[in-house]
Formats: C-alpha cells, sequence, structure tokens
C-alpha cells in the first residue's frame, strides 16, 4: 500500500479525464447518448522510451544505514553512468449499446515498462530474438456504466484520480508508470449545475478459501475488510468548452470538493507480511487494527484567454488503534498521523500562441524522523539521522506520521524526487517554467520548454545532509508533436545539489547529477 497510515491511498477517486476512457466523477456519462457513432470505440498508444543516468548516487557515499542514494556500475562502483529503456503499449476500448445508454469499458496493458532487451534467448551475446514474456498482457481495469433516469450509476475495477492528481492519480498521462484503479460502485448524477456522487470501494477483502465444487473465493475474514466511502461536487466544464469560452474573451471558473472515509476493525498480517516459513492462516493470525481514516480535498481551476491557473489542496487525518503487525504483541499507544499536501500549476499567456510561462509551486508537510519516509518497506527499522528513507513512526517511541506523500506520476522535476526520492514529500518546491513554439504547421509542432525547480526540505532532520536545501534542477525540454498522435521528446536534466544531500558524516559534498531521457509515443 503506497500511504499506510495516511488517508490518501484511500482518497476518492475523482476524475478529470484525459484522452483514455477511465471513469471518474465528472465522466456522468456524456459519450452515452442514444445512438453512439460507433459500437466498438478504442484509442490508446505505444511507447518507448530510453534514458541514461549520470551520477544519481552524487558521490557523497552511503548514507548511516549503508545505502546509495541510486545505485552504482556492477563492474564499477566507482562509475557513474547507468541506462535504461522500457516500451509499454495501451488501449482503452469501450463497448455501446446501438441503442445507447449502456457501456462496458477495459483498460489493457501489454509489455507494459519491459526493460528492452530483458529476455534474450539463450546466451546473452549470441542471442537473436527475444525470449515471450509471462504475463505481458494484463486487463487492468474492466466497468460498466449505465445511465439511468437519475444518473449515470458505474461497477467494476475503474480509474482513480483528482483533481491535478496530487493525491491519487490515475496514471493516464503519456509518460506516467503506474496509475490508481478501485473496485467500486459508483453513482454521478448532474444536478443544479453541479457534479455530484457518491462511491463505495471494496479497497481490500480476504483471506479467502474456495467454496465447495466451484472457484468462487469465500471471505473467511469480513471483519478486516478495508472499507471506503466517498462523497463529491464538482463544477466542471470539459477541455472543448473552456477552449471555446476563451476565444469569446471569458473566464472559466471551476472547483470540486470531497470528503473519503476509510476504515479496518480487524487484520490479518500473516496476508501481507513477508516471513520465512509460511504461516498458517487461521483464527490465531487475526487481531484488532481499529483503523479510521478521512481525506478532504478542495480544488480549483481558473482559465481564460490569456491565463490557466490550477490548484489543489488535500488534508489527511488517519488513526490506527493498534499498530502491531504481530498477533499476541500488542502496543498501548495508537499511531496517528495528520497531513497536509498543496500544489499549484500556473500557466500565463495564449494557450493557443507561441509563449507562455508560468510558476508552480508546492508543499507536502513533513516529519522530524530521519529521511523521507517516500517509500518504506514493511517492517524495517527506524531510520538513522542522515538516511534517504524509512519508517517515520517507531512505536513505542515514536507514534507519528506526518509526511504527506505526492503520488509518484505527479511529477514536477526529473532527477531529485522522481529519480532518488521517489515521491514529492517532506518537501517545499517552486518551479518556473516557459514554453516556446519554435515552429508549426499542418503535419506538427516543434516546442521547446525549460522549468527550473528549488527544493527545500521541510524539516531539515528528514534529509540526508541534515539541512534544508536540497537542490535546484534545471529541465529542458525539446518536443515534436504531431497531427495525428506521433510525439517525440529530448528530456535532459542537471541537478546541483545542495547541502541537504551531503553527507555531514563523512565531510563529503554531493556532487552535479546529470539525465538523457528520449521517448517515443505513437498514438491511436
Amino acid at each position: 500500500m503506497r500511504r499506510p497510515l495516511g488517508a490518501g491511498a484511500f482518497a476518492a477517486a475523482l476524475l478529470v479525464p484525459g484522452p483514455a476512457l477511465a471513469t471518474g466523477f465528472t465522466d456522468y456519462g456524456q459519450d452515452l447518448e442514444a445512438h453512439p457513432e460507433k459500437i466498438v470505440a478504442a484509442t490508446g498508444a505505444l511507447r518507448l522510451r530510453t534514458a541514461l543516468l549520470y551520477n544519481l548516487d552524487l558521490d557523497r557515499g552511503a548514507t548511516p544505514s549503508g545505502q546509495l542514494l541510486c545505485p552504482v556500475p556492477l563492474a564499477d562502483p566507482g562509475g557513474q553512468t547507468l541506462t535504461r529503456a522500457d516500451m509499454r503499449l495501451r488501449a482503452d476500448a469501450a463497448a455501446y449499446l446501438p441503442d445507447g445508454g449502456l457501456a462496458v469499458k477495459v483498460r489493457v496493458d501489454a509489455l507494459d515498462n519491459l526493460a528492452l532487451g530483458s529476455a534474450p534467448d539463450g546466451i546473452p551475446s549470441a542471442s537473436l530474438s527475444q525470449r515471450p514474456v509471462q504475463n505481458a498482457v494484463r486487463i487492468e481495469r474492466a466497468w460498466g456504466e449505465a445511465l439511468t433516469p437519475f444518473g449515470l450509476l458505474s461497477a467494476g475495477r475503474m480509474g482513480s484520480h483528482w483533481g491535478l492528481g496530487m493525491l491519487t492519480n490515475g496514471g493516464d498521462c503519456p509518460d506516467c508508470d503506474s496509475g490508481d484503479a478501485a473496485d467500486r460502485i459508483a453513482f454521478i448524477t448532474p444536478l443544479l449545475g453541479h457534479i455530484w456522487a457518491v462511491a463505495y470501494d471494496f479497497s481490500a477483502t480476504g483471506p479467502f478459501v474456495p467454496s465447495r465444487g466451484s472457484e468462487l473465493a469465500i471471505d473467511i475474514a469480513p471483519s478486516a475488510s478495508v472499507h471506503t466511502l466517498s462523497f463529491a461536487a464538482l463544477a466542471w466544464r470539459p477541455e472543448w468548452a473552456r477552449r471555446r469560452r476563451a476565444r469569446a474573451g471569458k473566464v472559466t471558473p471551476e472547483y470540486g470538493a470531497y470528503g473519503s472515509h476509510r476504515w479496518q476493525k480487524d487484520d490479518v498480517p500473516a496476508t501481507y507480511l513477508p516471513t520465512a516459513q509460511s504461516v498458517p492462516i487461521d483464527a490465531q493470525q487475526v487481531m484488532a487494527r481499529g483503523y479510521v481514516a478521512t481525506a478532504a480535498d478542495l480544488w480549483l481551476r481558473l482559465s481564460g484567454p490569456s491565463f490557466h491557473v490550477e490548484a489543489e489542496a488535500a488534508f489527511l487525518h488517519a488513526k490506527v488503534d493498534q499498530p502491531s503487525l504481530i498477533p499476541g504483541v500488542l502496543l498501548r499507544e495508537p499511531v496517528t498521523s495528520t497531513e497536509l499536501g498543496v500544489a499549484l500549476e500556473s500557466r500565463f499567456g495564449d494557450p493557443e500562441g507561441a509563449f507562455d510561462a508560468g510558476l508552480d509551486a508546492g508543499y507536502a508537510s513533513g516529519d522530524d524522523a530521519p529521511g523521507f519516509g517516500a517509500f518504506p518497506p514493511v517492517g524495517a527499522a527506524a531510520p538513522r539521522a542522515g538516511d534517504l528513507d524509512g519508517p517515520q513512526s517507531n512505536p513505542p517511541f515514536d507514534t507519528t506520521v506526518n509526511n504527506f506523500r505526492f503520488h509518484p506520476d505527479y511529477r514536477i522535476d526529473r532527477i531529485l524526487f522522481r529519480e532518488i526520492v521517489g515521491t514529492v514529500t517532506d518537501a517545499v518546491y517552486l518551479r518556473p517554467h516557459a514554453r516556446l513554439t519554435a515552429f508549426a504547421n499542418a503535419r506538427g509542432a516543434l516546442r521547446v520548454e525549460l522549468a527550473g525547480v528549488l527544493s527545500l526540505a521541510a524539516f531539515a532532520e528528514s534529509s540526508p545532509g541534515g539541512e534544508r536545501l536540497l537542490g535546484v534542477e534545471i529541465d529542458p525540454t525539446l518536443a515534436y508533436e504531431g497531427r495525428h498522435g506521433f510525439v517525440l521528446c529530448l528530456e535532459p536534466a542537471v541537478l546541483v545539489p545542495l547541502r541537504g544531500l551531503d553527507n555531514a558524516a563523512e565531510h563529503l559534498r554531493a556532487r552535479v547529477a546529470q539525465l538523457w531521457r528520449l521517448r517515443l509515443v505513437y498514438g491511436f
């Protein structure tokens, strides 16, 4: 689970839709007209990426726990250069009832993030082919939609996204790696100029045993199920409507709010904890958990003829009455979590013009425990001062987890938070940016972008160097975007680390890191 003690992992899935056919709270059946133009419709893309990573360990040595900030070459631990290349084919398809009013939709990923060259047939130097990959095709989502006299009823496994994607992100962007999905029943209806929605998620169930004479699963621990109930209200317009109003010189205000609550009475840790030997799942493995969490999120977007400003703020609170993961070993103090995350995006200039610029900013609340707490392994030891990551609670000595974590697919840079830390957490950032369309014709456009990112730790104790200033990153982009779905992007980056990334214990200064990424997208 990405956010084991915060409320973000179980916040409502409220999607501001993009090209993908991922459902959400702004999808209230617009495409389920009485007689659809197509009975079956599909969109998707083939994506290929390659990257060269230079000195991402920053030449600052290991942390006190013996970990490097980034791996180094096996054959040359003093080397600087690593490489990466991967691909993915994604297709979103929908089948509509000829009379309208009903659709079944799916998302299929093939060779998802497959490392190119990772399956040579035989001895690598003599390989003439790549072996077929097991489980190469995955159905990521499958859900149904039906229009009723009162609104849209959706059910199944569907995309999960809200606002900017800071809190929960459907992973629909061309460069996204993951994306959230939920097993959900949702009802959505437009009323009084707003979209109103309620949803229930089967967030976690089990353990299971097969029913007699069939392969149907029976949940033998219903009290351990995790439930999520969400509500939302939005004033929202599709992109084509915003553009039309902007051409008419009008400003379009949009906003949304939701509340989400998750709870779990009992737990069966043996079903998800790594163990040296298999553990029989019986009554002795069930323990009280007493887990409740609440999320509240506000989203605002203002767009006009020469500007676009969008912001999101999320407040999360959670409490675990019994934080122990070992049945029979109980802790007296509960673990609590209070988190705050804020993101702002802005762009000024004619959206259809040759130049625009803006300033993005964000804040993710922190925790004074060592390390950023981005992806701490379950059951890991408490971090030491100077570590990059680690659990932010250490019961019974430390019983709070207050670091907000942006979704990993909400990216504000290319090296520090994307590659080294893994996501924005326990941090403050400022990101000025500018974009110039250098060339455009009927076939496509060539764009040049430049962004700079200043990053600081919310708590100096969280950074490896014990200082708040983390680094300055420069992220230029050269991109050709064809009219028919072809995209070619060159995305280099340079990170100039500051004192927060130094190795204070060994008196080693962190050195400059570089990255070069090339991305190809063939859309359809």
